[in-house]
């Protein structure tokens, strides 16, 4: 007979107290572009090279990704090679952030990470995320290396994600290599409920060689995501061969190995009382198969195998909201 505990599900976290030790920048002057489209700020070296395009503001509460590009355009970083295009993606969802709700400026109308597809685009469908990618892709298209910065709610390492082609494993490989705490790199084929923009055909297409990836700097409004998010994006820069070194970046003196894995199960949450076992964090790893890691109605969420490596597990998932990713790392 199985016991009252057994019976009922383990209560849901709690929504932690978030402190903003992190404020958001101020963009204001760099709001209007330099190219004819807001936000928008797009250089050409007189020398041949690749364009390499830097995303923020896929979210208007992940904003350390906005401080760097902010760094860049104040220090007045030019490509000594090819071309440079830095982007302030959901302008208007980051004029709604409030320290007091931080949570609630995540987008105005839907998430714009969702609407990266071409046959979209060319639709009917209508929203002020929607306007904006229309506004966007033409710039995107011609990216020969993207980094698009993002950051997390659940406070968690950062993490490199690259779609599930060979040449943008290879990108993401590289930039985690020189960097303090090697990120992992994880591959995956994104969320059933649209393309992000580094699932975009012009990347995810092996006809093409264009590369993109997407960092998770750490939580949202800590200083340390800020500066892991600069790194990043200084190293994505240089290895791009469109900046010279900055002085202040700190990286390894020597490559490490990266640590891979590749999503197997994208976990979603059925039902509004989806609860985990214990607040996991992203970089977990289960050691056995078939443990217990959540309860969602009647199902209990299991390890599918052994070394199972938790991605950033949503530990307050709403109903049909991905809860938790698993990966299979690449040497289990």
């Amino acid at each position: 007979m199985r016991t009252l505990s057994e019976v009922l599900p383990p209560p849901r976290q709690p929504l932690p107290h978030f402190d903003i030790t992190l404020p958001p920048p101020d963009i204001t002057r760099w709001a209007d572009g330099n190219c004819g489209i807001a936000g928008v700020h797009h250089f050409e070296a007189s020398q041949p090279g690749p364009h390499a395009v830097i995303t923020a503001l896929m979210h208007g509460n992940e904003y350390a990704g906005a401080w760097v590009l902010d760094t860049l355009l104040s220090r007045s970083v030019r490509p000594v090679r090819g071309r440079l295009s830095l982007i302030f993606l959901n302008l208007q969802a980051f004029a709604r952030f409030d320290p007091e709700r931080p949570t609630l400026s995540r987008f105005v109308e839907e998430d714009m990470n969702r609407l990266w597809c071409p046959e979209l685009v060319r639709s009917g469908h209508t929203s002020l995320e929607m306007e904006r990618v229309r506004a966007i892709s033409p710039i995107i298209e011609t990216a020969d290396m993207l980094l698009d910065i993002h950051s997390m709610l659940w406070p968690a390492p950062p993490v490199l994600l690259s779609g599930l082609t060979t040449k943008s494993l290879a990108h993401a490989k590289a930039l985690s290599a020189f960097q303090p705490g090697t990120p992992w790199v994880v591959q995956d084929a994104g969320h059933e409920t649209g393309p992000r923009l580094i699932d975009h055909v012009h990347f995810a297409s092996n006809r093409t060689r264009a590369t993109a990836c997407l960092l998770e700097a750490g939580q949202h409004w800590l200083p340390n995501s800020r500066l892991v998010a600069y790194t990043t994006a200084c190293l994505f820069l240089q290895q791009a061969g469109v900046i010279t070194p900055q002085p202040d970046l700190t990286v390894l003196p020597s490559p490490r190995l990266p640590r891979t894995a590749t999503v197997t199960h994208c976990v979603q949450a059925h039902t509004a009382r989806f609860t985990f076992i214990k607040p996991f964090c992203s970089g977990d790893i289960i050691p056995k198969k078939g443990t217990v890691l959540a309860i969602d109605g009647a199902e209990e969420i299991r390890t599918p195998y052994d070394n199972c490596l938790l991605v950033m597990p949503n530990l307050r998932p709403m109903r049909g909201h991905t809860a938790v990713r698993l990966g299979r790392p690449a040497e289990a």
